[in-house]
């Protein structure tokens, strides 16, 4: 029989989320069959956005009757045909009135034409082309009226509809994760960023932003800017102090990377850090690339990404996955502003990497030293040689479009409201089972809540615990418990470098309820710890 001490110390060494499987394991054992589990480690979330997936449906019912049109013969049909595609629609609406989303379908189309002065034949067959999907995705980086409305969406929830910081390239990919290895991998093959590099990561960060800089093929020497910043009672606000941020004046850091709202606190960085940000590129390091993986903004009202107040020097990721419930979907964007950094440095890299790229590149342009770096990027992802066959397939990009419409004509952001409002009634439920005040955080996505144990023992329990706590156990120790006895699932703090002694609670993917149960069985565990110190 395994030691419950030896395990739970093998457990400490792996990845967050192998950790979080090890513990699913421990917490749906044989002897807890008669209870429910609950998983607060992943952060899936348990709604989703149910009127425009219903308007995709009715496009995708729309779209079959015009293949159909060209071409009936059984279980096969033809390509649809552009020509008076935007009269037929109109048809289709007025007698399919019972069809759900339709009414949407329509409103999102008048959109394309009314809005963006789209030509109504080519954008209704972009749609129900694409919706099809029988055709490669034209042109391989976004479909042209596609990225046009994602860019409108992306400009009000990212830059607050600030058009001051210029028009952004869009390359439509399978979510942010996706972004995150395309990005490393253009960056190292076009010489920005080879083996070895100094990069900054802005800590707590999800752990793949740590594991990639990582690899034996990477090496990258990695400088933590760390959100260390308490407040006057003692508690974290999860932003960076200036002495942090000032790491980065350091020219030799040539990217920065930073997930905002952060993973796993979920706050956003806040005006004085962006604007300390901003001074030391501009003054001290203005070559520095920075990626900014800024999914959880939608949940922060107001939120202003990186891409807007340093848009020569940023990538943007976004991934649709976590405000419309879309995990399974897999839609994310890339966003490089159209005058970029990343283009600079690819014309003053040394010649005979010039040339070098430049054959790599051949295959795409007589000019391929004018590649853009979004246009490499693209190219990459699919070894170059393939690069015909690249891009997102056209029926996610379309359902893309649906979300980023649905959201612009949302003008009240009822939708984004219903979304906070789940998510502040859950952090209240969990910190009310915990017997805790919850401060509110200017900045605040409420997606997740990290817990420090160490910050809580130290503040409400009797002097010495936390003392025997740490020289007893490890963080892990306390997980583990909590999965052999409650049946909960939640999420090292420290693999994702945030304090050892802290925890990650998602908000998003449990009923209301269980947040009080987790809570209350969080606490329960920490008292059961202490119990067992006084009798000793």
């Amino acid at each position: 029989m395994k030691d419950p001490k030896k395990e739970s110390q093998e457990l400490e060494k792996i990845s967050p989320f192998e950790l979080k499987d090890k513990l699913i394991d421990l917490a749906t054992g044989k002897k807890r069959m008669t209870r429910s589990m609950l998983d607060a480690g992943r952060g899936n979330p348990n709604w989703i956005a149910a009127t425009p997936r219903e308007a995709f449906f009715a496009l995708g019912q729309f779209a079959v009757t015009e293949s159909r049109r060209v071409w009936d013969e059984g279980d096969l049909a033809g390509m649809p045909s552009r020509t008076g595609m935007a009269d037929r629609f109109n048809q289709y609406v007025e007698e399919n009135q019972q069809i759900p989303g339709i009414q949407l379908l329509k409103e999102i189309i008048d959109y394309g034409i009314h809005k963006k002065e789209f030509d109504p034949d080519a954008w209704l067959y972009e749609l129900v082309d694409g919706i099809i999907g029988d055709n490669y995705p034209n042109p391989d980086r976004m479909l042209v009226r596609t990225e046009k409305v994602v860019h409108d969406f992306l400009s009000k929830e990212m830059c607050g509809s600030d058009s001051t910081c210029g028009t952004f390239d869009l390359f439509a990919v399978e979510g942010a994760t996706a972004a995150m290895c395309y990005i490393f991998e253009t960056l190292y093959k076009n010489y920005l960023l080879p083996a070895g590099s100094k990069i900054a990561l802005m800590v707590p960060i999800f752990p793949p932003y740590i594991e990639i800089p990582e690899l034996p093929s990477n090496r990258y020497d990695i400088v933590k800017i760390r959100a260390t910043e308490i407040d006057e009672e003692g508690h974290h606000t999860w932003q960076y102090p200036a002495e942090e941020l000032d790491k980065i004046r350091d020219k030799d850091i040539k990217a920065l990377f930073v997930v905002n709202p952060s993973n796993p606190p979920s706050v956003a960085l806040n005006k004085e850090s962006v604007e300390k940000i901003i001074n030391i590129v501009k003054q001290d390091n203005p070559d520095l690339m920075i990626i900014s993986d800024d999914v959880y903004g939608t949940f922060v009202e107001g939120f202003r990404s990186l891409m807007v107040d340093l848009p020569y020097n940023t990538i943007g990721v976004y991934s649709f996955s976590k405000y419309f419930g879309v995990t399974g979907w897999r839609l994310g964007t890339i966003a490089i502003n159209q005058n970029s950094v990343f283009d600079k440095l690819i014309k003053e890299l040394p010649e005979d990497k010039r040339n070098e790229l430049n054959t790599r590149y051949s295959s795409l342009s007589p000019n391929p030293e004018e590649l853009k770096f979004i246009d490499r990027m693209v190219a990459d992802s699919r070894d170059v040689a393939l690069n015909h066959t690249a891009g997102l397939s056209t029926p996610q990009q379309i359902q893309m479009a649906i979300f980023s419409i649905f959201a612009m004509l949302d003008t009240e952001n009822k939708y984004k409201q219903k979304t906070n409002d789940i998510l502040t009634r859950r952090m209240v439920l969990l910190y009310e089972g915990l017997e805790l005040p919850k401060k509110h955080l200017p900045n605040d996505a409420d997606y997740y809540t990290e817990i420090d144990l160490e910050i809580w023992c130290k503040h409400h329990y009797e002097e010495g615990f936390l003392d025997h706590l740490k020289s007893q156990y490890k963080p892990v120790d306390i997980l583990y418990r909590l999965a052999e006895k409650s049946s909960i699932v939640l999420m090292s703090g420290e693999g994702f470098m945030a304090p050892e002694w802290s925890i990650r609670v998602s908000l998003a993917n449990l009923e209301d309820e269980a947040y009080s149960q987790i809570g209350q069985e969080l606490k329960k565990v920490l008292d059961d710890y202490l119990a067992e110190w006084k009798k000793a």
